[in-house]
């Protein structure tokens, strides 16, 4: 089994209350708007990351993310990019990449909006932890954990980081 932390949109920042939920996980996944290198080398320092880049991202976090992700995790395929969509409404390009790869997850940023689905259609589990940073028009900063074992996806967490104003109090 394997513990996952997944995050997307920091836009730059990183809340600390992130390193305590992620503790206990074996890899953080950072779906893209990094916002500010210092974001991936901070989570990089803290656990082994993979993340992509996003629309905001500049060349430097581009030189060290890549557009997108495909790999294998104790049994499950796992594809993410920043632009995905969702279930019957995906990208253009998340479409040809799932057709190419048959993910059975797909893990997606970009909309700022919280979702778990599954998608009968492509038969995978698609999921978008929201946005952490401050920037943006979500209410609220969200990340999601979960283990990955023996081939499907298990004790899956949304988990609550307050307020996206800084200067409303949680």
């Amino acid at each position: 089994m394997i513990k996952i932390g997944l995050l997307s949109d920091t836009h730059g920042e990183l809340d600390e209350r992130i390193f305590h939920h992620f503790k206990k996980v074996d890899e953080i996944w950072h779906a893209g708007d990094i916002g500010d290198i210092n974001v991936i080398d901070s989570l990089s320092k803290f656990k082994p990351c993979k993340s992509v880049y996003g629309n905001i991202d500049n060349s430097e976090i581009r030189k060290e993310t890549k557009e997108y992700l495909f790999f294998e995790r104790n049994g499950l395929k796992i594809l993410i990019i920043h632009i995905g969509g969702k279930p019957g409404r995906y990208s253009k390009r998340a479409y040809e990449l799932i057709k190419k790869y048959k993910p059975d997850v797909f893990v997606c940023g970009h909309s700022h909006i919280l979702f778990v689905q599954n998608d009968k259609v492509n038969r995978m589990t698609c999921l978008n932890p929201g946005a952490c940073g401050y920037k943006g028009f979500h209410k609220v900063r969200t990340i999601l954990r979960f283990d990955v074992d023996s081939g499907s996806l298990k004790n899956l967490e949304v988990i609550e980081l307050g307020k996206r104003s800084k200067l409303i109090k949680d």
